[in-house]
């Protein structure tokens, strides 16, 4: 997740858990598949929002530079009715209280069983699910460590004849918790890996840490830490306006704030988001550099999946909260778990997925 804490004081963090990397400029993306409705695709479905066609007919980098573009002013709606401001505050209370999680994140591969292998023999990872859908020319993979109905896991997908992607710089990294850095990169390095900064104390003195990049250029932040229930510790968001994010984040999308510093020698700020507590679950790193506004999020990055209770009231509240929807709540063709998808105010695609139709679709 992050950043090296230099021995500053910060403005406010409340969890003195980050580690190094926000502010080098790094970048790793997070992507999405499309999907079709079929019913035998099943929990495919949930990253998808582009049909394959549109995705490399060069349609989708038009549709998702539109979509950054209708990315307007972000805050609360006006609200005049005194009625009507009681029902916003009971709805963002809801959010509040709603069963929520971060499910998984979706980007795109060059080459599948390379990716798969790297990701189990040197990160450690296990295949928790496989699909091969040949009418729509493209695989998924689900990786973690742990089951999907309570852990964070990584949805690999595969498009056939694809064999490389721009993953631009507004993605920067997943965080993966290890026991002992320096085993975990002479690990990677004997299978061929790329290391890109080697094992070094964080500037905070809390931890070790080092960088690799996977087959395909996605880089992953290695964290010595104690065990984890949830190895997969961050995903890394660079964002133009971290005091617009973090009130969106809390409103609109339920999260905490988990911690946020400010590193003037680095031009620099990073900010901590999550549902529980950064030891014990993945959380979003959001990354603001001074003075940049706009990120280029390559071709790869597709979304991020949450749970939710109510996908309804999920999407009224990115509403109200000046966010946009660009798919309306309701269930998948084919298959009835219900989902919403939305764009931050940087225009991170984001999907709120049903809790109890992700549950059947599991079993």
């Amino acid at each position: 997740m992050a950043l090296q804490l230099p021995s500053i004081k910060p403005s406010f963090f409340k969890v003195p858990k980050f580690s190094d990397a926000s502010s080098r400029g790094r970048s790793s993306v997070l992507l999405v598949s499309a999907y079709s409705p079929s019913r035998r695709l099943a929990l495919l479905h949930l990253s998808t929002v582009l049909s394959q066609s549109q995705l490399f007919d060069g349609k989708a980098q038009q549709s998702v530079r539109a979509e950054d573009s209708e990315v307007e002013s972000y805050g609360i709606a006006n609200v005049s009715d005194p009625n009507d401001s009681r029902t916003l505050d009971d709805l963002l209370e809801w959010t509040k209280k709603d069963k929520r999680r971060l499910l998984h994140a979706v980007y795109r591969v060059g080459n599948l069983d390379k990716t798969i292998k790297f990701y189990t023999e040197c990160l450690g990872m296990k295949v928790l699910r496989k699909r091969d859908i040949p009418e729509e020319k493209y695989t998924n993979a689900f990786l973690g460590y742990g089951s999907e109905d309570s852990h964070f896991s990584m949805e690999l997908t595969y498009n056939y004849g694809v064999d490389n992607y721009n993953i631009g710089n507004g993605f920067g990294h997943f965080g993966v918790a290890v026991e002992n850095v320096v085993k975990a990169v002479n690990l990677v390095k004997s299978k061929g890996g790329r290391v890109t900064q080697e094992p070094r104390p964080s500037r905070s003195g809390n931890l070790r840490l080092a960088f690799i990049k996977d087959p395909d250029g996605y880089e992953f932040e290695l964290l010595e830490k104690a065990p984890t229930p949830e190895p997969i510790s961050q995903v890394m968001l660079r964002v133009g306006d971290i005091d617009r994010s973090i009130d969106f984040y809390r409103k609109a999308i339920g999260m905490e704030l988990l911690g946020k510093r400010d590193y003037p020698e680095y031009k620099s700020t990073v900010a901590l988001m999550g549902y529980g507590p950064e030891d014990k679950n993945t959380v979003l790193e959001l990354t603001y550099n001074y003075g940049v506004k706009e990120y280029d999020k390559g071709d790869g990055y597709g979304q991020i999946a949450i749970g939710t209770d109510d996908v309804y009231k999920s999407a009224e509240a990115i509403k109200v909260c000046g966010g946009k929807v660009i798919r309306e709540p309701g269930p998948l063709p084919g298959i009835n778990t219900k989902i919403t998808v939305f764009l931050d105010p940087d225009g991170w695609r984001m999907v709120f997925v049903d809790n109890a139709d992700l549950l059947k679709e599991l079993q």
